[in-house]
């Protein structure tokens, strides 16, 4: 659900930053106008850097991130020895995108040239009419490490075969773990549960050695569309998924989801190795791990430096491990796209920025050695959208700058799981399974069966509504 709590709020400001400091609209910038060709180069050629253009960008990180906002005004600076003719205007706001706020620009075209959204953004900015298609701008000579992006992450930003958007980080959900918590309960931290009946087993042997210090095995959210998400990505770890291929109906009424929803109720009510009150809405499980209360929930790398920063928890007691089942992985993540009414120029001129502070090694967001001297964290998998030689390069100068102990995340790194996105209609589809997950951790008597049952008729009926 590109982390409907977590990607609005705080995934933003840790991981990428927020703002920029001028207008959002292309009124403001120069060069070609809309529609017009592009001086003197067709689209699929970078910009010449004798080309005199203005482009607005958001998602500036904010002045109380300083390290982040002095670094997005050095690469501004940096990128301007490339292109010294081109004017990025940084709008700083906090966060990235807020959903309403999002909804209202793109309705009024107020958005800035270069805006950044969520993978899960593209059919509402299309049907807003509001996105240009850069399928003809973007190469190995615009992006010239375009060959080692996932392509299940660029198939996340297309339509119709179209490329609307680059991406600028993502998350692959996987097993966080407490491998301190783990050790004090004689189990191996450097073998994390593969399998829900592992996890099962583990969060037991928790709960019988630690319960009596308030430490549970395991937590999940239940509500706030984040039980719902947590659920699908549950569901995709044992190879079930949320809709049909078509995107028509549901398709979570299956046996591996009922035994996960089985596995999760019976460690609730038979192991008592969750605790009493699930989370109810973002931030609870990572609060519980912050403060060392539980052992083990699923979630996303990017979650790791906010339970270090926000809760104290420390880099070395953390782990990550893929997925329970590692049959497929959900993920998500942000994005810049690029406004349907902006000149061509200033379409290549974003896409050069893009390309030079999200999507070029030892640059920008990859530039590890400033990380570090920076005091922000370097070592944990994300981004996670390279392959190739690209993330065999991104690895090795990301180990040789690490201030969090890689190894923690190395059975995570190395599964490989295959990645799927999330469903149509996400948010929506959250929101009934809410239902499913809250029905299974609240209440001793729940029918999985039936919870499910009411749940598909539900989904089915919104993605027949078209909703």
């Amino acid at each position: 659900m590109s982390r409907i709590g977590y990607r609005g709020l705080v995934a933003v400001a840790l991981v990428a930053g927020i703002g920029l400091t001028g207008a959002a609209c292309s009124s403001d910038s120069e060069g070609d106008g809309p529609g017009s060709k592009s001086t003197g180069s067709s689209a699929g050629t970078p910009l010449d850097p004798k080309t005199k253009v203005t482009i607005t960008v958001d998602c500036e990180p904010p002045t109380t991130k300083k390290a982040e906002r002095r670094q997005w005004l050095d690469d501004v600076a940096e990128f301007n020895t490339i292109y010294p003719n081109v004017t990025v205007k940084s709008k700083d706001a906090f966060p990235c995108e807020d959903p309403a706020k999002f909804t209202a620009q793109l309705q009024a075209g107020s958005q800035t040239d270069t805006f950044y959204t969520y993978m899960t953004d593209l059919q509402q900015v299309l049907d807003a009419g509001q996105a240009a298609d850069i399928t003809d701008y973007v190469n190995d000579t615009t992006v010239p490490n375009l060959k080692d992006i996932d392509p299940g992450v660029l198939d996340v930003l297309k339509d119709g075969g179209r490329l609307y958007g680059l991406p600028t980080s993502n998350y692959q959900m996987g097993l966080i773990y407490n491998r301190k918590i783990f050790a004090d309960a004689g189990l191996d931290p450097d073998k994390p549960p593969a399998t829900w009946e592992e996890v099962r087993q583990d969060a037991k042997v928790i709960q019988d050695k630690l319960g009596s210090k308030g430490i549970h095995g395991y937590m999940d959210n239940s509500a706030g569309n984040q039980g719902g998400w947590h659920l699908v990505s549950e569901m995709y770890g044992v190879g079930s998924k949320a809709v049909t291929e078509d995107g028509r109906k549901a398709a979570f009424n299956d046996a591996p989801t009922r035994q996960v929803l089985q596995t999760l109720h019976d460690m609730r009510w038979s192991d008592n190795s969750m605790p009493a009150t699930p989370g109810l809405q973002w931030g609870d499980v990572q609060k519980a791990m912050g403060t060392g209360k539980i052992g083990m929930y699923v979630g996303a790398p990017d979650d790791i430096p906010l339970v270090v920063q926000q809760y104290k928890a420390k880099f070395e007691d953390l782990g990550m491990a893929p997925i329970p089942g590692g049959r497929t992985a959900l993920f998500g993540g942000a994005d810049y796209m690029f406004k349907k009414s902006a000149s061509p120029d200033q379409i290549k001129a974003g896409i050069a920025w893009v390309n030079f502070k999200y999507l070029t090694l030892e640059k920008g967001q990859f530039d590890y050695p400033r990380n570090k001297a920076d005091g922000l964290p370097v070592g944990l998998p994300q981004p996670f959208f390279f392959t190739g030689a690209s993330k065999a390069k991104d690895t090795e100068t990301k180990t040789a700058n690490a201030t969090v102990p890689v190894e923690n995340f190395r059975p995570y790194v190395d599964a490989q799981v295959p990645v799927l996105p999330e469903p149509p209609n996400a948010q929506k589809i959250y929101t009934v399974l809410d239902t499913v997950m809250s029905g299974v951790l609240t209440d001793k008597g729940a029918d999985v069966s039936k919870l499910l049952s009411t749940a598909e008729k539900q989904v089915n009926s919104l993605l027949a509504a078209g909703q």
